[in-house]
């Protein structure tokens, strides 16, 4: 599995987010736009990093970034997670995986001696001109939002 580095375009997308409405990453030229794809709403892992990602909204908007979490999940499972954690931040429905495939991030997994297709948990931070500014591959849930925030401190 090679992912989309840092340098290059990020791929052109248009997905429904939670509420059913079409969201496209151009609509949000201007702004950094932290994409992070994450395997399955509603799963211990996924709903960490996405709780901690809501309680640090303030601190991404402090540096103009914007969050658009991505999933295989269908719209409705999206709405459920996003009312059940209360999170703050656009869910997108990539139940063909497209958009996965085009940031590289849909691949081969393994999980507890078996072996399947999924989405690997990789974000993109995207910057006001549409180029992947920075990748980031080696975190854990639970501190994820973490590592975000200092690489955008650390760039001033």
């Amino acid at each position: 599995m090679t992912y989309l580095p840092a340098g290059q375009p990020a791929p052109a997308f248009t997905l429904f987010d939670q509420n059913g409405q079409s969201v496209s990453l151009a609509d949000l030229s201007g702004k950094k736009v932290l994409v992070y794809f994450y395997p399955k709403a509603m799963t211990p892992g996924c709903k960490v990093q996405a709780c901690s990602l809501r309680d640090s909204e303030s601190e991404l908007a402090a540096h103009n970034v914007v969050v658009l979490g991505i999933s295989p999940d269908p719209v409705a499972r999206l709405k459920k997670f996003e009312e059940k954690e209360q999170l703050n931040f656009t869910l997108l429905s990539d139940e063909d995986h497209a958009i996965a495939d085009a940031f590289g991030v849909w691949g081969l997994k393994k999980f507890m001696g078996k072996e399947y297709d999924g989405i690997h948990r990789i974000s993109f931070l995207i910057d006001e001109n549409g180029v992947v500014e920075k990748v980031f591959d080696k975190f854990k849930t639970k501190d994820h939002h973490q590592v975000v925030l200092d690489y955008l401190q650390n760039k001033k």
